[in-house]
């Protein structure tokens, strides 16, 4: 699933673009994803995911998803009864929804490295795809690998969405070498985020931490099998920066922590622990350059999806069958510094409002700049993302809004879109 990036890069560059919401993605040399946009049109695995305009539909989910493989049979909604001469038959799905019971795990000793590999190298996986491509008329088939890791003791697994993009099968492959087939159950494409389930029982799940719970400077190492060929292989470093809004050459944008561990191809949906043992993010990208002579190499800048949100999303996919996103239906940009300098107040600047949406219910319009949520002071983006996802679908924001020299007090309740999208 690599890609040869623009400029020679292999994942993303900054930008002050306004954010837009939606997303492609290769594997690690990669992209990025997107901030607020309105829900990307549902697709059907392995479809590519369309790009669209960005809305703080945050929970920074935006995009397509998937939903949960199927479980049970089909009933006719005719119900069995005798049928009148031309009548159609249609046919409705019934399958109990997946449920992930939540246990609390004692992670308040910090550990060595060493600890935290072996405490978790079970836990982790590899991931071989094969994808069947036309050329010409004549089926040629490919092999790519990434990494992921258990979240369930029943097979559940988490990874990049790019990695299994367009595959035609999936095998994973277990530290102690046992292999099994893997279903794509679900994905979302803007966040690069995908589940997997193999048949599997008596599984070690990783450990979630709290991707919300972190500083700069904090030590953190990573598992994965760089080069699809180094399996297990563990890196060590440290966060270098958090809401890193990270462009892709496609120019949609991901909000990413940044680490100085070594991610190379083939790392891409592997783990970021902490020194506790907890999974606080997912590598899946890194910059790097083309290796000219006259060009500066550029090392240990890689990145990682923040646990929270994939975790999010990865739960929606299980339980729901779909992802659900909360938003509130606007797009916006951070006010530069160069517009601050000229009076205007830091916040995030709404460039557009989605009509009937709870934005615009709310009062909201373009041009208006947000600059407190709930008391709390913004610079733009990232924190209003942040405020939506946390307060979720019916929570409610109390926005203090600069509109023409005014300031105003609105109050905006979190909406629900769902982006459907079977494996």
């Amino acid at each position: 699933m690599e890609n040869n990036m623009e400029n020679n890069f292999e994942s993303y560059e900054q930008s002050e673009q306004p954010r837009q919401e939606a997303c492609a993605f290769q594997e690690t040399p990669f992209q990025q994803e997107p901030p607020v946009q309105p829900e990307p049109p549902v697709q059907a695995a392995p479809k590519k995911k369309s790009l669209g305009p960005k809305l703080v539909a945050l929970s920074l989910c935006c995009a397509l998803v998937g939903g949960a493989a199927g479980g049970a049979g089909v009933l006719w909604y005719t119900g069995g009864q005798t049928q009148a001469p031309n009548t159609s038959n249609a046919l409705v799905g019934n399958r109990e929804n997946s449920v992930i019971a939540l246990n609390s795990v004692d992670t308040g000793k910090e550990l060595t490295a060493a600890e935290v590999y072996a405490q978790n190298v079970r836990s982790t996986v590899g991931i071989t795809t094969s994808i069947t491509t036309n050329f010409w008329g004549y089926q040629t088939v490919n092999a790519a690998s990434g990494s992921g890791f258990i979240v369930t003791d029943d097979g559940y697994i988490l990874t990049n969405y790019h990695v299994v993009e367009g595959a035609s099968s999936i095998t994973v492959s277990m530290y102690e070498g046992q292999t099994y087939e893997a279903e794509l159950v679900g994905y979302d494409a803007a966040n690069d985020v995908a589940v997997l389930k193999i048949e599997a029982e008596g599984l070690t799940p990783v450990v979630l931490g709290d991707s919300d719970n972190l500083n700069v400077g904090d030590n953190v190492v990573a598992i994965g099998n760089p080069l699809g060929e180094l399996t297990f292989s563990l890196t060590s470093g440290a966060i270098s920066s958090l809401n890193r809004n990270i462009t892709m050459s496609n120019g949609a944008t991901m909000n990413l922590m940044q680490t100085d561990c070594a991610i190379n191809s083939g790392n891409s949906g592997g783990a970021l622990f902490n020194m506790y043992g907890e999974v606080i993010g997912i590598t899946n990208a890194k910059y790097s350059s083309s290796g000219s002579s006259g060009e500066a190499s550029i090392d240990n800048i890689g990145f990682a999806i923040p646990i929270n949100l994939a975790w999010e999303i990865a739960q929606s996919i299980i339980e729901k069958g779909y992802v659900s996103t909360p938003y509130i239906g606007v797009t916006v940009s951070d006010v530069g510094q160069q517009f601050q300098n000229y009076g205007l107040p830091q916040g995030a600047a709404v460039q557009s409002v989605v009509e009937g949406s709870p934005a615009e219910e709310a009062g909201l319009q373009a041009n208006d700049i947000i600059t407190h949520i709930n008391g709390e002071e913004i610079t733009g983006y990232a924190q209003l993302s942040q405020h939506i996802r946390e307060a979720g679908v019916g929570g409610q924001l109390k926005l203090t809004v600069f509109r023409q020299g005014q300031t105003l007090e609105l109050t905006v309740t979190i909406g629900e879109t769902r982006q459907q999208n079977n494996g």
